[in-house]
């Protein structure tokens, strides 16, 4: 891991592909997904269930970041369970959910639970 970017300014690629993880992480129930997904594996109606959407709206949503990349799924019988897959974006989820906490004042800034 690097504590920056490697480049002083990013070359359109790495632009690209920043902007769309944002849009990716843009939806409030897609940051609940994923948050949960880093946590366990989980089933559509597992997920569903703890982000109290619908499970055909999480379906969908998993769909999205299934084919951008941060979230992989298995077959066990006719279920399908599904996880995070990506450490990078794990860590900027926590450190934006830090901030939503901070602003709100959940949290404060030497609060010890922070993600």
């Amino acid at each position: 891991m690097h504590p920056s970017p490697v480049d002083p300014v990013p070359d359109d690629e790495h632009a690209r592909i920043a902007a769309s993880t944002f849009r990716m992480l843009s939806d409030a129930t897609r940051v609940k997904i994923l948050w949960t997904l880093f946590s366990e594996e989980a089933s559509v109606n597992v997920l569903a269930e703890t982000v109290g959407a619908t499970p055909a709206a999480v379906s969908q949503h998993l769909a999205k970041l299934r084919l951008a990349g941060l979230v992989e799924s298995r077959k066990e019988g006719t279920f399908a369970f599904y996880r995070a897959s990506d450490s990078h974006v794990r860590r900027l989820l926590a450190e934006t959910l830090s901030h939503a906490e901070h602003v709100t004042g959940a949290a404060t800034a030497d609060d010890p639970h922070s993600y």
